[in-house]
């Protein structure tokens, strides 16, 4: 079980502390699930009723909490990224290799770091490239030409096809496919023509994708994931896509072919974006958003079509006073009339 003193703790997230700073903290909890071992946080004064009631031994609170506390606590900026980090701090695991299982189906040319946990039922093509402290839970198929990094974690059943390269340390949940077929075809007179995908999909370092997204590979060149990229589940990303490192793309989002993000987006769920535009860095798109155009560096959009944010909140408010708007025209209508009337 892991210990650290609340000083350990406080030099993680550079923290002040007011308290006891020797008292050993064994895990990381909710404000209503901590128990005395336990540290626990809150963000601002709102939860004041649960940090007076809860049961934590110490408290990570914002540097200008305004009610007294007498238990430890570490003093903060940012007590949700202060959070994020001492909850990581205690998740850690070394990684103990418990090598390739028997049932494993290994194909030739295969480079696979001795240092690695392989679980049953996993297919794995020709010339496939797997480095070290890297797991791959039950069902995963990899083809051929496959490249993994270091440390990255493939859950069950995902899919990986031929070509396709990952970086360091990635995070891969269940039943994600990467490198489908874009969906790519011309018109013949005799029907639809496919037209070849001989791309790859290429994934940073640090990237996480959710569990049964999909990422197309390119129809020529790269689709390509950046470093730090955060993609949760049931997102579609089609084949020539780019999207920049650091940017956050919740559930799904549909992602049309050849659009460039840039760094640091940020994408609600439900977004839709047409292809061939291009999403600036550091713009952040509302949930279910429709976006048919580029949308600029740093710009907030909301809507379908998506428009700046504080137009379309007008425009909501406006639309929830249309069905008042219609009976004050329709009463102004009989009014008009009944004056005309009286002119005739």
């Amino acid at each position: 079980m892991k210990a650290f003193s609340l000083e350990e703790l406080a030099r993680l997230v550079d923290g002040t502390i007011e308290g006891d700073k020797d008292i050993v903290i064994q895990g990381i909890a909710s404000l209503t699930d901590a128990g005395e071992k336990d540290i626990s946080f809150a963000v601002d004064k709102r939860a004041a009723r649960l940090v007076a009631s809860t049961k934590a031994g110490a408290l990570i609170l914002p540097q200008d909490w305004p009610f007294d506390e007498k238990r430890p606590r570490i003093l903060v900026k940012d007590p949700y990224l202060a959070f994020a980090r001492i909850a990581s701090f205690f998740a850690e695991r070394p990684f103990r290799p418990k090598g390739i299982h028997p049932s494993v189906t290994v194909g030739e040319g295969c480079q696979i770091d001795k240092r690695v946990t392989i679980s049953a039922g996993v297919c794995i093509g020709d010339n496939v490239s797997i480095g070290p402290e890297v797991t791959i839970h039950p069902g995963v198929v990899l083809g051929t030409g496959v490249s993994i990094g270091k440390g990255t974690v493939l859950f069950p059943n995902v899919v990986i096809y031929d070509g396709c390269v990952l970086g360091n340390d990635c995070r891969i949940h269940a039943g994600v496919v990467i490198g489908a077929d874009g969906f790519g075809y011309a018109q013949g007179p005799e029907g639809h023509v496919k037209i070849p995908q001989v791309g790859i999909v290429e994934i940073g370092d640090n990237v996480e994708i959710g569990a049964n997204t999909t990422i197309d590979r390119a129809t020529f060149g790269k689709t390509i994931i950046m470093d730090g990229a955060k993609i949760d589940n049931l997102v579609m990303i089609a084949h020539n896509v780019v999207v920049g490192p650091q940017t956050i793309i919740v559930s799904q989002v549909g992602i049309s072919g050849s659009t460039k993000i840039g760094a640091g987006v940020m994408m609600g769920g439900q977004v839709g974006i047409v292809g061939h535009i291009e999403i600036g860095d550091g713009a952040r798109i509302g949930a279910k958003s429709g976006v048919p155009h580029s949308v600029p560096p740093g710009e907030t959009v909301s809507g379908s079509p998506a428009m700046p944010h504080r137009k379309w909140l007008r425009m909501v408010n406006a639309l929830k006073r249309l069905p008042e708007m219609v009976t004050d025209m329709r009463d102004l209508k009989k009014r008009l009339e009944k004056l005309e009337d009286g002119k005739s």
